[in-house]
């Protein structure tokens, strides 16, 4: 996530006007070269926020998954547990009507057991897929972080170029870490 003061944007658009009304074209073209660099950042800094809500949604749900999982999985356990116990009264209950619904009963516990078995893998397998949601937006918000820092850094040495009044270097160094911002951007979403 950007670390980036709300105004920072602002503070360097307005260096961009000084130099803008020293009348010296070169120094115009880096005036608007620093807003459109400041622009692109606040865009990219605003996807690295959306892609970090994203990445902490993900994993938040994977949580709320696993948890609903491991609940399943006790429900199989204890039908398990009721299935024994219900092969076990049968067996002590002897030939008659009370071993058969016994019988049943253990019947219906471990048919009930494949379908909350069949739940808990669903789960399961949701948790996963969640994760390796977060881990695809996580990747997204390291990758943005560079490109945005990229660019706040194509900002500042973009501004020595005015501070120089019209050295070159700078503007041109600028506009390279400008568009390796931009492609490294547009790369998080390839």
């Amino acid at each position: 996530m950007s670390d980036a003061a709300p105004t920072e944007h602002f503070e360097h658009t307005e260096h961009a006007e000084h130099a803008a009304h020293s009348g010296d074209p070169f120094l115009a073209l880096v005036a608007v070269t620093i807003a459109i660099l400041a622009v692109i950042a606040a865009f990219i800094g605003s996807l690295e926020t959306i892609e970090t809500a994203a990445t902490i949604d993900a994993k938040n749900e994977a949580v709320l998954f696993q948890d609903k999982a491991t609940d399943t999985w006790n429900f199989y356990q204890a039908k398990s547990l009721k299935k024994n116990l219900y092969e076990v009264a049968a067996v002590l209950a002897g030939p008659g009507a009370n071993a058969d619904n016994f019988k049943a009963l253990a019947k219906k516990n471990g048919d009930d057991q494949l379908s909350i078995q069949l739940q808990a893998k669903t789960e399961e397998d949701m948790t996963e897929q969640k994760l390796r949601s977060s881990e695809k937006h996580e990747h997204r918000h390291q990758i943005l972080t560079v490109a945005v820092t990229l660019l706040h850094i194509s900002i500042a040495i973009a501004t020595i170029a005015i501070v120089r009044q019209g050295a070159r270097w700078p503007w041109y160094t600028a506009l390279v870490l400008g568009a390796l911002g931009c492609i490294g951007a547009a790369y998080a979403y390839v």
